[in-house]
């Protein structure tokens, strides 16, 4: 159908053929510096999703490139929990990129039908994308862009990450072009983001943190009236444990949440694949039942139990040398507004270190002050914390220790006295005793808890199975097959990583648990064959393949639309989403007749049996059409198909016949005979007529062979 002229002027992207392939179609979602449209790829036949970035995104031919570059890493990057890129272009200053199309809906959708999730549910839903995240995070690419409009849904159950690459492109050209703005998608943004331009993958790791937080109580953990004071809070404040808004929520629950979202880098996971084997930790128990596991929360918990982190110092103090994160140039965001497609978009959110100054002056009113605007004494302000201008910093009065309240006794109380020397000196051994002692205790106690229960995961990362099993039993540790999956670079029934990974500490007599390879995924391509090209494109699907396009060609044998062939050929092993080509017959080929009328009649039988015809010959007499020529066909014209058949009539020249003895007949008598032998009478008297009428002779003679219809004299006596 048809757009109107106003849909097209509303957003005049639609209806485009960008690079002379992509058929741009309806909007599917915009967000703060891209809009996602449904597509047609018009070379390889296929619905595809492009995001264009808005206009301005071009004009610097350095980002172009950046653009590009990214781009075509991300396309490089392969796992079934990955949006994949096909491809990448610049239309005339539209800088935009083609990505697998994903139907269904997003994580965002599905919170705001399920939050606040039970923690199972809530951990099975971010596990692949934490095994999207760890594929990029081994590839050596961080998103910086993880959020729940970021993870696609597909009706089928896939669970898919988009925009890798993306990020990383802008933020690189942010850092050469502008200073002081933050642009990114506050809600998720790591402390270290909000402070300085370097980031490592544990910005995606804070970012599921936060993922996991919000599907677990349906909000955000940072709230506030506007962004920057949202990134204030993610530098100073911990991200609150769920279990305050969910009450019941396990410990170990709260322990993986303050793990991932630590302010303090070098304790937060290092990577995705890190936090990918805490969080099955954190599942299995859950499977399992288990309401309370003080050993695993204490593995997990960032700090020891109650242990609160110190706050960290001003971010922007002496920070010529860091630059806060910016995505693109204030210039080119400013025309960039939020839209309701994205619920958290990635925006600028403005000048950090002038609010992050305002916020801080708010924050260093004297008491006098903040009593002069409230009207009352506010306790966090405190005498011994008061700026003072003019120099150092005032302690105020030190008030005298506290002692509590002072009373008279009762009854006096007579008080028995010991010479001090002896008993000093008596004590002061005891002492030393109960204090080496207490030492010892702890001192076992110290090494028990802190290094003799535990032992080094051994390295059994690409061992077979058996070898693998003997070598974790040979340290004392349980060797478990936790799953299997396919493997590019590790054989089948070898070990691809295991939890906890190599060298990592496991308590004496834990249980390693091993991912083991199936081997190269391949899939084989189905006899599709005499399908429908419908049937077929399902069979490729329910094999993991793709379909790239049809190729229709004729076939004698083959009914029309059916499938006659596959390319790469059938039974091919290939990988998963491999792009298979399908021959598709269009039926017999028509064949178009010439006429032969008037042709002679051997080259017409012989033409028309080249073309695949069959040729019926007939003949008849012709008075107009020489002997051996066409005098007609059926059909004589259109065309037919290969095998059909084409009746001549060939001429047999003029028919002769023999002129009949009539010479002694009555005249009448003549006359009959000769019309009867197919000529035409005609009398002629002779000479010596003498009135009787008889037939003396003819002309030609009897005997004598003329065409048919000719004309014969009778000679009348």
């Amino acid at each position: 159908m048809e757009r109107s002229t106003a849909d097209r002027s509303a957003d005049p992207v639609i209806g485009r053929l960008l690079d002379g392939r992509y058929l741009v179609g309806d909007r599917i979602a915009r967000g703060g510096m891209a809009t996602v449209y449904q597509a047609r790829d018009q070379r390889l036949d296929r619905t595809v999703a492009i995001k264009v970035m808005h206009p301005g995104m071009a004009e610097d031919a350095e980002f172009a490139e950046r653009f590009k570059r990214e781009a075509q890493a991300a396309a490089r990057l392969a796992h079934h929990n990955v949006v994949s890129v096909f491809d990448q272009g610049d239309d005339d200053g539209t800088l935009f990129l083609v990505m697998e199309h994903v139907p269904g809906t997003t994580l965002r959708d599905l919170m705001r039908r399920e939050a606040p999730m039970p923690p199972l549910r809530a951990l099975t839903v971010i596990e692949p994308v934490l095994a999207a995240l760890q594929a990029a995070h081994e590839a050596g690419m961080i998103h910086r862009d993880v959020k729940p409009e970021n993870v696609l849904l597909a009706p089928d159950g896939r669970v898919k990450v988009a925009d890798f690459g993306l990020a990383r492109a802008v933020n690189a050209e942010t850092r050469h072009t502008s200073t002081g703005v933050l642009i990114g998608t506050v809600s998720y943004l790591a402390p270290e983001l909000v402070v300085a331009s370097a980031s490592d993958p544990r910005v995606d790791v804070y970012a599921a943190g936060v993922l996991i937080y919000e599907m677990l109580t349906g909000s955000k953990p940072h709230q506030a009236e506007s962004p920057i004071q949202v990134a204030y809070k993610h530098v100073h404040e911990d991200i609150p444990a769920p279990s305050l808004k969910q009450p019941g929520l396990p410990a170990y629950v709260d322990a993986l949440v303050a793990r991932a979202t630590v302010r303090d880098t070098s304790l937060r996971p290092t990577d995705a694949g890190v936090l990918l084997r805490q969080l099955r930790r954190v599942r299995a128990a859950l499977e399992e039942g288990v309401e309370d596991d003080p050993d695993l929360v204490a593995d997990l918990a960032p700090y020891p139990r109650g242990h609160a982190a110190t706050p960290d110092p001003d971010p922007f103090e002496d920070t010529d040398d860091q630059m806060p994160v910016a995505v693109v140039s204030p210039s080119q965001a400013a025309a960039v507004p939020p839209t309701a497609d994205d619920e958290d978009p990635t925006q600028v959110v403005g000048d950090l270190e002038a609010a992050y100054a305002e916020e801080q002056w708010e924050d260093s009113r004297s008491p006098s002050s903040a009593m002069e605007e409230t009207g009352q004494y506010d306790p966090h302000f405190t005498d011994d914390a008061i700026p003072v201008q003019q120099g150092g910093w005032d302690p105020g009065p030190v008030p005298e220790p506290y002692a509590g309240p002072s009373r008279e006794p009762d009854v006096e109380e007579p008080v028995a006295r010991a010479p001090a020397g002896p008993r000093r000196r008596r004590r002061g051994p005891v002492l030393l005793a109960a204090a080496l002692v207490v030492a010892v205790l702890v001192g076992v106690g110290a090494w028990w808890f802190g290094y003799g229960r535990w032992t080094d995961t051994p390295g059994v990362v690409n061992l077979a199975r058996a070898s693998a099993e003997q070598r974790v039993e040979g340290a004392g540790l349980t060797f478990e097959v936790a799953s299997s999956t396919y493997n590019e670079d590790v054989a089948k029934g070898s070990v691809i990583r295991t939890d906890p990974q190599p060298g990592a500490r496991v308590r004496n007599g834990g249980t390693v648990r091993a991912v083991l390879s199936l081997g190269p995924e391949r899939h084989d391509v189905p006899d599709v064959r005499g399908k429908s090209l419908d049937e077929a494109q399902q069979q490729l699907a329910d094999a993991d393949l793709t379909y790239a396009k049809q190729v229709g060609v004729y076939n004698e044998k083959v009914a029309k639309g059916e499938v006659i062939s596959a390319s790469p050929k059938i039974g091919t092993a290939l990988r998963r989403d491999t792009a298979v080509t399908l021959t598709v017959s269009r039926g017999k080929r028509p064949i178009e007749v010439p006429s032969y009328v008037g042709e002679p009649s051997g080259k017409a039988k012989s033409e028309l049996e080249d073309l695949g015809l069959e040729v019926s010959v007939g003949q008849a007499f012709s008075d107009t059409v020489p002997a051996g020529r066409v005098i007609g066909q059926d059909p004589v014209d259109g065309t037919r198909f290969r095998g059909d058949t084409v009746t001549l009539s060939v001429s047999k020249g003029s028919a002769m016949v023999t002129v009949p003895q009539v010479a002694g007949m009555k005249q009448a008598d003549a006359v009959a005979a000769l019309k009867k032998a197919g000529v035409t009478p005609k009398l002629r008297r002779t000479s010596g007529y003498t009135g009787l009428n008889y037939a003396a002779a003819t002309s030609p003679p009897a005997g004598t062979k003329v065409k048919r219809g000719s004309q014969v004299v009778i000679q009348l006596i």
